[in-house]
């Protein structure tokens, strides 16, 4: 029964330790995907809770597209040294090199979709049977449909018609040879709640979420900032703007939103009054209807 004396972040951190604390119990070679977003953060800083005083049973496992800002590249290394975790990163760039992936051409390349291929090699590489991801339902309509425990088969594939119960918290973790699990501990909060939880916690996260100037340049109705992983094409005109990422991904495909909200306050105020997504401003989710549910199902996060 829920304990209807916690507040509603209390209930969604005990769930979340619930889910993080079962992996560890069901799973030999669990990890931690981390991104440097604010999911994978929030997430890291609730295993840290869980097993306390112990370190975190899982190392942390990053795909570097090598099309990272640099501020979550730095972000990255700090958070890690400051946790004491194992860092393991899956290199798209490694696996360019070798032939397993073929870059995409054209003014719109990205290497987000090459993320798939990298994150299934560091998997079976490592042998990981679990990866706890910082995925939320309220995010996106494909991830509305997983569950905590959400299966994968040996070629790493999702099928989302063909899901496991999960009744009275009760997860299933069984399976062959190969196989592994993606778990969702934050599957339930939505992106007000994280914020929420940020503020109450006061975890640190990297500049680009905070209103500041930079170099963007308009494509395809967003806002794309300007790196060495992006080429401006004629008729896109470069301008400075005080903006903000609502989410932190590829360079490439990772839209920024003009904004002024300098502190976590004036972020939850702005999460408030918005009507669009935070996977709104990602080009990656546009290529078609069904984009997310047709990475997912190849192996994607």
């Amino acid at each position: 029964m829920p304990d209807y004396n916690l507040s509603h972040l209390d209930q969604l951190e005990a769930e979340a330790i619930y889910v993080l604390r079962e992996t560890a119990a069901q799973f030999a070679r669990p990890a931690l995907l981390f991104s440097g977003g604010k999911d994978s953060i929030v997430m890291a800083h609730l295993a840290r809770k869980a097993f306390w005083p112990a370190r975190i049973p899982f190392p942390l496992v990053h795909i570097d597209t090598g099309h990272n800002f640099s501020e979550t590249m730095t972000y990255r290394d700090d958070f890690v040294a400051r946790l004491g975790a194992e860092l393991v990163v899956g290199s798209v760039q490694a696996s360019i090199d070798s032939g397993r992936v073929v870059e995409e051409k054209g003014p719109n390349a990205s290497r987000n979709k090459l993320q798939t291929v990298t994150l299934l090699d560091t998997i079976a590489e490592n042998r990981y049977d679990a990866c706890l991801g910082g995925g939320r339902r309220d995010e996106e309509k494909a991830r509305a449909k997983e569950r905590f425990f959400s299966h994968r088969d040996d070629f790493g594939q999702w099928d989302p018609k063909n899901q496991r119960p999960e009744l009275w918290n009760i997860f299933n973790g069984r399976k062959h040879e190969g196989e592994h699990f993606r778990v969702f501990p934050l599957s339930n909060f939505t992106e007000m709640d994280v914020w929420l939880y940020i503020q109450r916690e006061n975890i640190p996260l990297p500049s680009l979420y905070f209103s500041h100037e930079r170099e963007v340049f308009e494509r395809a109705g967003g806002l794309l900032a300007v790196t060495d992983f992006v080429a401006v094409q004629p008729g896109e005109n470069v301008e400075r703007r005080v903006v903000r990422f609502r989410t932190i991904g590829d360079a490439t495909c990772t839209g920024a939103v003009e904004s002024t909200a300098a502190t976590i306050e004036d972020i939850i105020a702005e999460v408030a009054a918005s009507r669009q997504t935070e996977r709104g401003t990602r080009t990656d989710d546009k290529r078609s209807e069904t984009a997310m549910e047709d990475r997912k199902r190849e192996g994607y996060f």
